[in-house]
């Protein structure tokens, strides 16, 4: 399956009911989100699997893939279209015998040597930063961009900016041979997701994409 992290959506769920996520994933999708992310941190499994589901019902009208933070089990079980898979989660190797040749694995990256080893297991994209503080997770290590360039250098796969990344921002990364942005609070935390959604594809591709080597 092709790989087009353009705008990718990392959802959050923290002060939001999961009828509001799904309106927002729908609207965000409206918008132009081109991957979405699910990341439940604080739920039980069947709510995490009920509620996979229903995003992944949203997602599929779109044609867009879903993957799912963390687990494979939900993952399969839902039917999304991969995984990402953290630095402290299960290895890139062992994601990909359990997901399969025809899934998207992601995984994140914040040096050079664990780009390469994510490629060299079998990862098809790779998440990169913090490249700002994040609202979401605590104790966030802050990534340089000449990190990011190096990263983006090292490997043949696409690499994703993620973390703390916005419209009012976004400008630190022109010249960054990424080729997307991961959001989660410009999207999740805006008045109008699906407006902002747009505007952000916008700005990705007239600042960014137009100079990428992909």
């Amino acid at each position: 399956m092709d790989v087009k992290p353009t705008l990718y959506l990392v959802t959050d769920r923290a002060g939001i009911s999961a009828e509001i996520l799904l309106q927002k994933v729908e609207s965000a999708l409206k918008g132009g989100v081109t991957m979405v992310q699910l990341r439940e941190k604080d739920c039980s499994t069947v709510e995490y699997l009920e509620l996979a589901r229903a995003v992944h019902e949203i997602t599929s009208r779109y044609h867009v893939p879903l993957l799912i933070n963390d687990r494979a089990d939900i993952a399969l079980a839902a039917g999304a279209e991969g995984l990402h898979v953290g630095t402290d989660d299960m290895p890139v190797k062992e994601a990909r015998k359990l997901m399969g040749a025809d899934k998207i694995i992601g995984a994140t990256a914040k040096t050079v040597e664990r780009a390469k080893c994510a490629e060299r297991d079998g990862a098809d994209y790779l998440g990169v930063g913090a490249i700002f503080a994040s609202s979401v997770k605590s104790n966030t290590k802050i990534t340089d961009l000449e990190s990011v360039k190096d990263i983006c250098e090292s490997v043949s796969i696409p690499v994703v900016a993620i973390s703390g990344i916005n419209r009012g921002n976004l400008d630190v990364l022109i010249g960054s041979p990424i080729q997307g942005i991961a959001v989660i609070t410009a999207i999740m935390g805006a008045a109008d997701s699906e407006a902002e959604a747009r505007f952000l594809k916008r700005d990705i591709h007239e600042k960014i994409l137009d100079h990428s080597r992909f």
